[in-house]
C-alpha cells in the first residue's frame, strides 16, 4: 500500500501548474527534457527542476538512451491519489437525478444545489 508520504509528494508535485502541464504532455509520449522545455516559456533549468520533482514523486519514468534521458508519465504514480479520492465513496455531485435517487451514503458537497431544489 502506498504511503502517506508518497501521496503528499504527488499532491505537492501536482500543485504547480507547469508540472501538471508537463505530466499531460508526457501522458502518451516519451520526450527528452530539451523537447519538453521547448513547449514552455520558462528556462530549461526550471523545467529540469519540475521534471525532477515529478520524477521523485513517482509521476514520471526516466529511461536512458545513450546520453539522453527520456521521460514519460507514470500512471501508477497517481494510484495513491486515486485510492485516497475513492475512499470517500460515490461522487459528491450527482450526474443526473436528485438526491433521493442517489445511493445510501451519497455526499452532496455543494449546498447551493440543495437550495436551488427548494
Amino acid at each position: 500500500m502506498p504511503t502517506l508520504e508518497a501521496m503528499e509528494a504527488a499532491l505537492n508535485a501536482l500543485a504547480e501548474p507547469h508540472r501538471r502541464r508537463i505530466l499531460e504532455l508526457l501522458r502518451n509520449q516519451e520526450l527528452p527534457a530539451g523537447r519538453i522545455a521547448e513547449r514552455f516559456d520558462v528556462s530549461r533549468p526550471a523545467i529540469s527542476q519540475h521534471i525532477r520533482v515529478l520524477h521523485e514523486a513517482g509521476l514520471l519514468t526516466e529511461r536512458r538512451e545513450g546520453t539522453r534521458r527520456l521521460y514519460r508519465a507514470r500512471a501508477e504514480g497517481l494510484a495513491t491519489l486515486r485510492d485516497f479520492i475513492d475512499s470517500f465513496g460515490p461522487p459528491s455531485v450527482p450526474v443526473e437525478g436528485d438526491a433521493e435517487s442517489q445511493p445510501p451514503g451519497f455526499l452532496r458537497a455543494r449546498p447551493e444545489l440543495d437550495a436551488a431544489d427548494a
